[in-house]
């Protein structure tokens, strides 16, 4: 790992919590919170807002895989989820939401410092990709916008689409503005009269 994270981890076994106590500082990471149910888990992620949720899939109140759904509603967190099971129904539902990492009890310190570092590396791919999708969006919208203002001024000014589109340009110009920000100011403007 390039820095150190600041992680949370919930299990109800209190020797693998202990393990994480030990382990997680040794590779240079913090542990911002523990918990022993996923309840506590969701409460304590709220305040202490970790980098990384490493929780058990089998615990008390609210498993480990509905803890990770709860949390990433909010905002997305990367998630390691922790199994003395492999069946494929467990599987099944890790592999929704931001679980990056799946590892099998017991659990061995290489084992946790891989996972750790490739979650965390997948996660950045995945806001990466989340950015440009929104990016890309974007775009769309103000192409859209813009395609729309300058045929409303084709048709209002009798201009074809060269000159419409440059008679927005230099309205956008005189504004100060983006294409995007005017045409949307004209459109609403002519919505709104």
């Amino acid at each position: 790992m390039s820095h150190p994270l600041r992680i949370a981890v919930a299990d109800d076994e209190p020797d693998v919590l202990e393990f994480y106590q030990v382990v997680l500082p040794e590779m240079g990471h913090e542990l911002v919170c523990t918990a022993r149910d996923g309840r506590e888990l969701v409460k304590r992620c709220r305040q202490a807002r970790p980098d990384l949720v490493i929780v058990d899939v089998k615990m008390p109140h609210l498993d480990g895989i509905e803890a990770v759904r709860e949390l990433s509603a909010d905002e997305p967190l990367p998630a390691i989820i922790i199994s003395g099971y492999h069946d494929l129904a467990t599987l099944r539902r890790a592999e929704t939401e931001y679980i990056l990492a799946y590892l099998v009890k017991p659990i061995r310190e290489a084992d946790l410092e891989a996972a750790i570092c490739i979650a965390m590396r997948r996660y950045e791919q995945f806001q990466a990709l989340r950015q440009e999708a929104d990016s890309l969006r974007q775009a769309l919208e103000d192409r859209k916008i813009i395609a729309h203002v300058t045929r409303t001024i084709m048709a209002e000014e009798r201009l074809d689409e060269a000159l419409a589109f440059e008679r927005l340009k230099q309205r956008a110009a005189e504004r100060g503005q983006t294409l995007a920000e005017t045409a949307r100011a004209l459109a609403a403007c002519r919505a709104a009269g």
